[in-house]
């Protein structure tokens, strides 16, 4: 085996066609010769989290039946589920699955995990526990909006990459701006591949029109699958707006006071249309990513399948 370990990785916002591409791929139905040769990485932040399932949109049961999947489903929705735990768990992850002769293929949205894995971790101050315990009180007593107010005003270019429902990230930048006296984005990724790992990078995009049109129908499929109830059960476990997997979209819109589910209902579609938007920023740069266009009503183009053949094809075919 080559002492690098091949990694595909797969980046596009939600609604984009990252399930619909990896199913047709590498599941059952698959007609390359890569059917059931890859296992799944999940790199979405939200879907690592217990009995979030409809508002996170994770794979279906029909799905991770045919292809495994990793790093879903596995967080109490109480704790964190850090970048940094991404990066070390998706490490033993890959070096399990090229052990078994498959490839590991990380897919997801949450652009931050990704750049992470693809660059290696920036070396940031750890953690104070005092300094922390006392922005978690003013988070507490002010709430995030507060909070991502002064993130904006301390280091304006760590607020343009975070969400603002997104505490645990607020209070980690502002803690290593209280800490050093410097922005968290002066803790710069390096900009080279980790050496360890072959990277195929693959960022999907669509027209912002389509796109956009895409979300509001994924929204409007979560509400017909039961998205009220589900939050309505999570509600009842005792879960609030400080939990963190309730800080998500498509559940925090739950906790604003919003007159209607209509009110909602909308709110979730700008708020994820905005996310989409935002992810793209973290893939800007990344050395050897190829970006695809992806026309409206299409899965995937020609183009993709021939990149990913010649990828497995150069790095199966001695294995």
């Amino acid at each position: 085996m080559n002492n690098k370990i091949p990694v595909i990785v797969i980046f596009a916002p939600t609604a984009t066609g990252k399930t619909a591409l990896t199913e047709k791929l590498f599941g059952e139905g698959s007609q390359y010769f890569f059917k059931k040769r890859a296992q799944i990485i999940s790199a979405d932040s939200m879907a690592v989290y217990k009995y979030c399932n409809i508002g996170t949109a994770k794979p279906d049961k029909k799905l991770l039946d045919q292809i495994p999947h990793h790093l879903i489903d596995f967080v109490e929705p109480t704790e964190q589920f850090s970048v940094n735990e991404f990066v070390v768990e998706s490490d033993k992850l890959c070096k399990q699955i090229w052990s078994q002769k498959n490839i590991p293929v990380i897919v997801g949205g949450t652009g931050f995990y990704i750049r992470n894995f693809l660059l290696g971790l920036p070396q940031t101050p750890e953690s104070d526990s005092t300094l922390r315990q006392n922005l978690k009180t003013e988070l507490e007593q002010f709430g995030s909006d507060y909070m991502y107010e002064k993130l904006k005003v301390v280091d304006f270019e760590s607020s343009k990459k975070i969400n603002k429902n997104d505490s645990f990230r607020i209070l980690r930048a502002l803690e290593i701006f209280y800490l050093t006296g410097k922005p968290r984005s002066d803790f710069e990724l390096s900009g080279k591949l980790r050496e360890q790992y072959n990277f195929l990078t693959i960022i999907l995009e669509r027209s912002r029109e389509d796109l956009y049109n895409r979300i509001n129908c994924r929204v409007d499929q979560m509400f017909t699958q039961g998205l009220k109830e589900e939050v309505d059960v999570l509600k009842q476990k005792g879960y609030t707006n400080q939990t963190p997997a309730m800080q998500a979209i498509g559940y925090c819109e739950f906790f604003m006071g919003l007159n209607s589910l209509d009110e909602i209902k909308e709110k979730i579609k700008r708020n994820s249309r905005k996310y989409a938007k935002k992810q793209y920023v973290f893939m800007k740069g990344i050395l050897g990513a190829k970006t695809f266009f992806i026309e409206k009503n299409q899965d995937f183009t020609d183009s993709i399948l021939l990149e990913i053949e010649k990828f497995f094809y150069n790095n199966l075919k001695d294995v």
